[in-house]
C-alpha cells in the first residue's frame, strides 16, 4: 500500500471523518484525487478557468460560483449552464431543496448530458452519487465534457493530470490502487500521435499485418521473460494483470522488484490495476512512456493499448540487440 496514502488516511482525525461519514460502503469502490501536501498548479488553473467560464456564462442570471464542489452538487448551476450553452429545456424543478429531489434532478440532468454526448453508461466518468457527494474529480470530468461538446472552441488548459487513488472497502479493511489520470487532453501527445501513430495505421490494415506485429512483440517478450521460465503466447490475456509486464520491465531496465510492491498472483481487478499502474509509472520514470495510457484498457485486454506499451520497450531494446 502506498505510504503517502497511509499518511493521509491514518491520521486519526482524517480517518475518523472518512469512516464516520460512511463515504464508502463495504464492497464499494471510489476513485478520488489523491491528497497531496502541495497544490497542483495545472489543476488549480483548470478549476479557475471553469469557474470563470460558468460565471461568465451565467452572469445575466446573477449566479456566482465560488467552489466547483460546493456549488454544483445540487444541480442548480448545471441546470442553468445546460440551458445556456446547450439551449436545452430540462423538465426539472428550478430549485431542489431536499437530497431526494436533488438526486432526482441530477439524474435527469446527467441522463440528458449522456444522451447529448452519445456516451454509454460504462464510458461516464461521473455519476449522480459522485456529483451529489461533491466529488471534485467527477465534477471536473463532467464540466470538461460539457464544455468540449457545447463550446468546442473554448481553450481549456491542456495536459491537466492528477494523481488518483481508488479505494475499496473489504472485510480486511481499505484496499487501494494509485494511477495518474488526465482530465484534459495532452495536446502535444495528441498532435504527435495524429501525425504518426503507427498503431492507428496498423489497426486499419489487414489482419495479417496486425498478426505479424503481434508475433514480433510476443517473440521479443518471450525472449526475455523466458529466462524466468515463463512462456508468453497471448497478448490480450497474459498482460492484463500486469505481472509479465512488470517482470519484463525488471529484466530489461534492471529493476529489482520487491514482491511486497506488487501482486504476483492478483486475485481481483484492483490488484491487477495496482500492478499495471506500477508498470506504467516505471516506464514513465524511465522516459519510455511519453503518452497517456488508461490502465483499465490494459486490464480489460485492449490489444492496441497493450501493444503500444510493449512497443515502448521493443523499440528501445530491439535496436540495441540489433
Amino acid at each position: 500500500m502506498d505510504p503517502d496514502f497511509l499518511n493521509a488516511f491514518t491520521q486519526p482525525s482524517t480517518l475518523d471523518r472518512f469512516l464516520a461519514e460512511d463515504v464508502i460502503a463495504k464492497g464499494e469502490k471510489r476513485k478520488l484525487i489523491k491528497p497531496t501536501p502541495g497544490k497542483n498548479p495545472k489543476l488549480e488553473e483548470l478549476k479557475l478557468f471553469l469557474t470563470e467560464w460558468i460565471n461568465r456564462t451565467l452572469k445575466e442570471e446573477h449566479i456566482v460560483v465560488k467552489s466547483l464542489e460546493e456549488d454544483l452538487y445540487d444541480g442548480l448551476v448545471l441546470h442553468h449552464l445546460l440551458e445556456n450553452v446547450g439551449s436545452l429545456k430540462l423538465d426539472v424543478e428550478k430549485i431542489a431543496l431536499t437530497e431526494k429531489k436533488q438526486r432526482q434532478k441530477l439524474s435527469v440532468i446527467l441522463e440528458v448530458v449522456a444522451k447529448c454526448l452519445q456516451l454509454e453508461e460504462s464510458q461516464l466518468k461521473w455519476s449522480v452519487e459522485s456529483i451529489l457527494a461533491k466529488d471534485l474529480l467527477s465534477t471536473l470530468h463532467l464540466l470538461v465534457a460539457i464544455a468540449k461538446h457545447f463550446e468546442p472552441t473554448l481553450a481549456l488548459p491542456p495536459n491537466v493530470q492528477v494523481e488518483t487513488i481508488t479505494i475499496e472497502t473489504t472485510s480486511r479493511g481499505l484496499k487501494t490502487s494509485n494511477a495518474v489520470e488526465y482530465i484534459t487532453e495532452n495536446k502535444e501527445n495528441i498532435e504527435a500521435q495524429s501525425k504518426d501513430d503507427v498503431f492507428d495505421e496498423l489497426f486499419s490494415c489487414a489482419s495479417d499485418k496486425q498478426h505479424a506485429a503481434k508475433k514480433a512483440l510476443l517473440q521479443f517478450v518471450d525472449q526475455h521473460v523466458g529466462k524466468l521460465g515463463l512462456n508468453v503466447k497471448d497478448i490480450e490475456s497474459q498482460f492484463s494483470d500486469g505481472v509479465i509486464l512488470l517482470l519484463l520491465i525488471g529484466q530489461l531496465e534492471g529493476y529489482f522488484l520487491n514482491l511486497r510492491n506488487f501482486f504476483l498472483t492478483p486475485a481481483s481487478t484492483m490488484e491487477m490495476l495496482h500492478n499495471v499502474n506500477l508498470a506504467l509509472e516505471l516506464l514513465a520514470e524511465g522516459g519510455l512512456l511519453n503518452f497517456p495510457v488508461n490502465s483499465e484498457d490494459i486490464v480489460n485486454g485492449d490489444t492496441k493499448a497493450i501493444m503500444r506499451v510493449l512497443y515502448c520497450l521493443y523499440s528501445k531494446y530491439r535496436t540495441k540487440e540489433a
